[in-house]
């Protein structure tokens, strides 16, 4: 009897980050998990056939959107689509390595969406402590377990369980409600939306008209309104080429395939010079 194969499913690694947590929350079977160190290699692993999809945070309720995900998607990664979302509770801790009180760090160590969502607690309870920032929570977690200065991460508990660490305090983040939305990712032509299938809702990035001129950004957005079809998250991201022009990442609520959708993308991509669809998907809060 052959062995059954686990689908290879990328994460921002190592062990224990928030990303791994949100991939074992919403996995739909059994899978091999394999972290890369960046988000961006995590994106690319499944462009380049190294995984067969892979979980990212794109967005977080208190920081907003994670550009390393959206300059990947819009960039490089042109043969990998959204295919679900998860929005996942961040539930911040102050790890070291060893017993400690607060007073006693020095410096604090963690992805700098993770420093900037426990601002408040850092700058009242350890304001002499240096930051410095890591690729992932859990690469801060694994940092400070391996060093005997009185160091501290911010991360997970399950990242201080396993690197046998100390939680110095819990629950350190600004505000009680902190999630932050985790997409799936597949290749393009496979895991994308099918004719007919259910999705709620659709992720497109787009750029290349005149954006520099009063009222351009409403003119092309009209093509949505025109069409009553409700833009739940619009961003923008630097086109990294002139300084002022931009990417603009829209979420929409109705599938790609839907016939008012179909329409104002139609009429979108005869205002731009590009235009990309992320991926067509169930929304998070859809049930």
């Amino acid at each position: 009897m052959t062995a059954q194969t686990l689908t290879r499913v990328a994460y921002l690694g190592p062990a224990g980050t928030y990303a791994e947590e949100a991939l074992r929350s919403s996995a739909a079977g059994d899978f091999e998990g394999i972290p890369f160190p960046t988000v961006y290699e995590t994106v690319m692993a499944v462009q380049s056939g190294a995984a067969e999809q892979a979980v990212v945070p794109i967005e977080n309720s208190l920081e907003g959107g994670v550009g390393a995900t959206l300059d990947a998607l819009a960039g490089e990664a042109g043969e990998v689509r959204i295919t679900a979302e998860v929005v996942h509770p961040i539930r911040h801790c102050l790890i070291a390595g060893r017993p400690l009180e607060l007073a006693q760090v020095k410096r604090v160590v963690s992805h700098p969406q993770a420093t900037a969502q426990s601002a408040r607690f850092l700058r009242e309870r350890v304001p002499d402590a240096d930051q410095v920032g890591a690729a992932s929570t859990a690469d801060a977690v694994r940092q400070v377990a391996a060093v005997a200065e009185p160091w501290a991460a911010v991360g997970s508990r399950l990242a201080a369980e396993l690197y046998g660490c100390e939680v110095l305090a819990a629950g350190i983040e600004d505000q009680p409600d902190n999630v932050t939305r985790f997409v799936w990712l597949g290749p393009a032509g496979t895991l994308a939306q099918q004719e007919g299938t259910p999705a709620l809702k659709t992720s497109l990035v787009f750029w290349g008209f005149n954006d520099d001129s009063p009222g351009a950004l409403v003119d092309v957005l009209r093509e949505f309104a025109d069409r009553e079809i409700n833009l739940t998250k619009i961003e923008s991201r630097p086109r990294r080429e002139a300084f002022g022009h931009y990417m603009f990442f829209v979420d929409l609520e109705g599938g790609e395939h839907d016939e008012p959708v179909c329409d104002a993308v139609a009429a979108l991509e005869r205002r731009v010079e590009t235009l990309r669809i992320l991926g067509s998907y169930p929304s998070a809060t859809s049930g």
